[in-house]
């Protein structure tokens, strides 16, 4: 596959002097002009809000609005565009599976299952019905690989069980999770199973007829959309079940004071005004990555890995975090005694931007006995060259410090 770094205007710039290698596309991708130039169309020629006109300008970005969500349903093969719903991202979408499905659907004693691989974004809001409903946790071991303890995994269940949330792929090791299996030992259960897709949406093709989760969630702005917009996929006979933890205009049929009833799916969970640029912006970011071919992007971002595992693997001190081998484009690590901050400080100096902490994942660096880990994370605009020069820029590390 060609690296389109041309299509990235940010790539022009030059950091500290040097040519910019952007290295950090798990914590947020880079923007194609082809999605900039839709943001600015919108808002100079078809902006005003949705489903509340029945003006021209109303008319077209209403259409340009449900234009997006259809194609969303093509991308994931989602069996109904009703079962898509508009979020600002992958945080709130699970926080609205946390609160709207539940506060409604589970009590006190009843269980969640979580992995220690997971980002924050899929533990706070399970700690928080934890608090407000006294559910337990019950957590998935992460094996010294990387990969989850699945024998583990299916001595969790109880007659309690009522949930399992669980990452497609960790930000953190870059570990593919077999979610077939995970799903088809939940569903045994009668359990129903949420998936973080934050981290695997812009790298691999995603079927939701295939994988059959209850619940799948991403973020526009990890697959070179924009920020604020997220998607929750969710099925219907569990959607319909569900009662919205957010009100406002747009999202019911009547109000009184006395009765509210709610709009249909998917418009019940979509209160207010949404990000409409946002939303035709992330169909530009689909129609690049459509034109890009998902198989394509998967094989360049594959060799990518297995270069560049080669390359840090020959650094003196390196010690890497998930070896698993079914793994997307993330290679995090330590290095000696070297806090991870000032190797992020230096290869900053070079123009390498890379991600140095804790990568909100507490309980993993808990797992592993670091306090933070330095991370890489590839994306379709990264090439050999970019990892070259992240090595080259280790050597100014080891030149620092010894």
């Amino acid at each position: 596959m060609q690296v389109y770094k041309k299509d990235f205007p940010i790539f022009s710039q030059t950091i500290h002097g040097k040519p910019l290698v952007y290295l950090d596309s798990s914590s947020t991708s880079q923007k194609p002009s082809c999605v900039i130039e839709a943001i600015a169309h919108y808002y100079q020629h078809n902006y005003a809000n949705v489903h509340r006109g029945v003006y021209e300008l109303s008319e077209r970005s209403t259409h340009l609005y449900e234009k997006t969500r259809k194609k969303v349903q093509w991308f994931i093969n989602a069996a109904h565009t009703h079962e898509i719903l508009f979020t600002r991202g992958t945080t709130e979408s699970i926080n609205l599976v946390a609160q709207s499905y539940g506060r409604t659907h589970f009590k006190a004693e009843d269980e969640i299952i979580l992995s220690e691989m997971e980002h924050h974004s899929n533990i706070v809001p399970w700690c928080m019905l934890q608090e407000q409903l006294g559910i337990k946790l019950k957590i998935i071991p992460v094996l010294e690989t990387g990969e989850l303890d699945l024998l583990a995994y299916e001595k969790l269940f109880s007659s309690r069980t009522k949930m399992v949330a669980i990452s497609h792929a960790s930000n953190v090791l870059g570990t593919i999770n077999p979610l077939k299996k995970i799903i088809a030992i939940a569903h045994a259960a009668k359990v129903p199973v949420l998936v973080d897709g934050a981290q695997a949406f812009p790298h691999m093709p995603v079927d939701m007829q295939l994988l059959d989760c209850d619940f799948y969630t991403f973020s526009a702005h990890k697959a070179y959309g924009p920020t604020g917009i997220g998607i929750l996929y969710g099925k219907t006979a569990l959607l319909e079940k569900m009662v919205p933890y957010q009100g406002g205009g747009s999202m019911i049929e009547k109000v009184s004071f006395k009765k509210i009833t709610y709009g249909q799916l998917p418009y019940k969970f979509e209160a207010g005004t949404p990000n409409m640029a946002g939303v035709v912006g992330f169909y530009a970011a689909l129609d690049y990555l459509e034109k890009m071919g998902m198989k394509a992007i998967v094989q360049h971002e594959q060799e990518l890995l297995a270069y560049a595992t080669s390359k840090l693997k020959a650094i003196p001190g390196v010690r890497l975090l998930g070896t698993a081998p079914d793994k997307v484009g993330v290679l995090s690590f330590v290095l000696n005694d070297i806090h991870p901050h000032d190797i992020g400080t230096i290869l900053d100096h070079e123009g390498i931007a890379i991600r140095a902490g804790h990568h909100c994942a507490m309980p993993l660096m808990e797992k592993y006995q670091i306090p933070a880990c330095v991370r890489l994370s590839f994306g379709l605009y990264n090439s050999r060259e970019d990892v070259d020069a992240f090595v080259a820029g280790m050597q100014k590390v080891h030149e620092v410090f010894n």
